[in-house]
């Protein structure tokens, strides 16, 4: 895909700017809090956690890192009952849009 450089935010294609009001403003807000909710939701335990040493802590943030990968993992995967009609299956057994569906 070929890196395209603006002078100006006018130049670019498609107005996505949503006027206060707009029902579509809400959607897309809506949208932007959804996508960073299923992508960004790490969870690390509350406290204050202290290490005899320097592997020792490592190891813990690597098995917070490690569930938290867990944790998006599952929520990505969509059951096939789940999973809208237009989907297909990928050579890589991912699920996602069908080609020439528009998404």
């Amino acid at each position: 895909m070929p890196v395209r450089k603006f002078r100006d935010v006018a130049e670019m294609e498609g107005n996505t700017w949503r006027e206060p009001g707009d029902p579509r403003l809400r959607q897309a807000i809506r949208a932007t809090w959804d996508f960073a909710h299923r992508t960004l939701e790490p969870r690390f335990p509350p406290g204050v956690y202290k290490h005899r040493s320097i592997e020792e802590a490592e190891k813990l943030s690597e098995r917070w890192r490690q569930a938290n990968f867990e944790s998006y993992r599952a929520r990505r995967i969509v059951p096939r009952s789940q999973a809208p009609e237009d989907a297909v299956e990928s050579s890589e057994g991912r699920r996602g849009p069908a080609r020439g569906s528009g998404r």
